[in-house]
């Protein structure tokens, strides 16, 4: 399926969800491209569970694209690593949002990774890579600003499996449904919450978080947001 296959509906929800997160209308194109490829491979290597395009735009596109604001230059997050990342998300996304991010994709499953190399070659991201890999056996260590996952593992297994990965000062943003408190409480006793981010997905009702996690030592005098 190519994105000339598409209901003319899908693109319309992503332009008006674009428009609610105020992002530059000219994102639907190359995210349209990347849901075309998503659509295509799926059908054959099983990448996400979720087959339908209208599906995918509010779920998979809109989702990934909340946190938008959380990650790049003005940020002060210049590279990230996206964990278990899957079939690109929400690296890739961001990826095309911020062109000076730099975006590795970290994902283990062969046909996932590539999958991901096809997407990165097909649009040009020049900012982007793809890291075949266990993200605990990755050797990168220190090299990243921050590391993302989304519906990958808990907070304080993420941090086991990727913790190595951020720079002094780098933190974890993990993205979550409703509140993980429990989650929270159990995190190692090197690593304090920093900020706790409701998120609003254009188009779902269902609760979404922004959990930001940095090492305690650097954490202390920074205290923790959680509105």
């Amino acid at each position: 399926m190519t994105t000339h296959a598409l209901p003319a509906i899908v693109r319309e929800d992503l332009e008006a969800g674009l428009q609610a997160l105020a992002l530059d209308p000219a994102l639907a194109a190359p995210l349209m491209r990347y849901l075309g490829l998503l659509l295509r491979w799926n059908a054959a290597y099983n990448l996400t569970a979720i087959r339908d395009p209208r599906e995918m735009v509010g779920k998979h596109l809109l989702d990934a694209l909340s946190m938008v604001s959380y990650v790049g230059p003005d940020a002060g997050i210049g590279s990230l690593a996206d964990l278990g990342t899957g079939p690109g998300l929400p690296g890739v996304p961001l990826a095309l949002v911020h062109p000076a991010l730099q975006v590795v994709l970290v994902e283990s499953n062969g046909k996932k990774a590539r999958f991901l190399r096809e997407v990165v070659r097909t649009l040009g991201l020049a900012n982007a890579s793809v890291a075949e890999s266990r993200i605990e056996a990755l050797r990168r260590p220190g090299e990243f600003q921050a590391i993302t996952a989304r519906a990958l593992a808990t907070l304080p297994q993420i941090l086991a499996f990727g913790g190595h990965l951020l720079a002094p000062g780098g933190v974890l943003l993990a993205m979550k449904g409703a509140r993980p408190d429990e989650e929270i409480q159990a995190l190692p006793a090197a690593w304090a919450l920093r900020a706790l981010h409701p998120l609003r997905v254009p188009g779902l009702d269902a609760e979404r978080h922004l959990v930001v996690i940095g090492r305690r030592d650097e954490a202390a005098d920074q205290g923790g947001n959680l509105s």
